[in-house]
């Protein structure tokens, strides 16, 4: 079942970037309508963007809490999926087109002077600071759970079940370095006195979010599809099922990944041929009940009895994975 500390994190997690991207969005929309500058108003854009994924997300956390019914047996742990798969459209919609439009109006168009910068380097600086104090939260978020699983964070966060936390922290980086871009196009405007500076800029933006999207994206489509659990799960799983004494070989394995912290296990074993049905029955519910409580993940288990020399078996086994029995 899903960690319900590790639930309570990611919410506030992610509550505190919806509202620092709130406050930041307005003040880069003033900044932007005060100086003129098409990179501002593309930063702009690209908090309001966040602030919609902030939405899906914590939509995400709500409605994937939601327990298993007779129409959603295995649960509704896959919404977080489908809502962080829209926050990452939302991001591309919202943020990378309008930076695009921005930007190429900017450099296509007549030359645009720039008036009152120091008024956006005030509100860059000002939303730096805000941004990094979401970034410090949602890093320090996933360093603690790439610790607990003994991880580095970069192979944490390709690995992750949990699309919402790797978000925000993904869209706060971008974030930082989109501020960055904007205050290059903001001071080499000013130091040159040509607006394609400024479009330029806004390209830039607009290539980083539509980057970043493409990210999210991917992650959620496997996850949606039907993704594997993790490997080091499924090896120490399988390393169990093959002490069993009553198991004489782990024939194959199946699993998806039903939610944060949810798996789907399936298992076929050739268990020995000396146990009659009671034991067979019996060994089952003894294996079942061992698995759950060495694994908290395994959501659902489903072990079934099937010989090793099962020719329809194998080829489908080949045909999966390419490797005999």
């Amino acid at each position: 079942m899903v960690d319900a500390d590790k639930g309570g994190e990611s919410t506030l997690t992610v509550l505190v970037a919806l509202g620092i991207n709130l406050a930041i969005a307005v003040m880069k929309a003033f900044a932007g309508v005060i100086t003129g500058s098409a990179a501002m108003l593309s930063e702009a854009a690209h908090s309001v963007a966040d602030t919609c994924t902030e939405v899906f997300l914590l939509t995400a956390l709500r409605r994937s809490g939601k327990p298993a019914d007779a129409r959603h047996p295995f649960g509704y742990g896959k919404e977080r999926y489908f809502w962080s798969l829209i926050a990452a459209m939302s991001i591309f919609v919202s943020g990378a087109v309008f930076a695009f439009i921005e930007g190429f109006r900017t450099l296509l168009g007549p030359p645009e002077e720039q008036t009152q910068p120091l008024v956006g380097y005030v509100v860059l600086a000002l939303a730096f600071v805000l941004e990094g104090v979401s970034w410090l939260r949602a890093m320090r978020q996933v360093r603690a759970e790439a610790a607990e699983s003994g991880d580095t964070i970069l192979h944490h966060l390709r690995i992750s079940d949990d699309p919402t936390v790797k978000t925000v922290l993904l869209e706060d980086s971008a974030a930082l370095a989109g501020l960055l871009l904007a205050f290059a196009g903001l001071g080499l405007h000013q130091l040159t006195g040509s607006s394609a500076w400024d479009g330029l800029a806004s390209l830039a933006i607009g290539a980083l979010l539509a980057a970043v999207a493409y990210t999210m994206a991917r992650t959620n489509l496997g996850l949606l599809i039907g993704q594997q659990a993790d490997r080091r799960l499924l090896a120490a799983v399988r390393s169990r099922l093959a002490e069993q004494p009553e198991v004489d070989f782990v024939v194959d394995v199946l699993s998806m990944n039903t939610g944060t912290d949810r798996v789907l296990f399936c298992a076929r074993l050739d268990f020995a041929a000396t146990l009659d049905s009671t034991e067979l029955e019996r060994a089952v519910v003894r294996i079942d009940s061992m698995l759950r409580a060495e694994f908290a993940e395994l959501d659902e288990v489903f072990l079934e009895p099937v010989p090793r020399e099962d020719p329809e078996l194998r080829a489908r086994v080949l045909a999966r994975y390419g490797h005999p029995l």
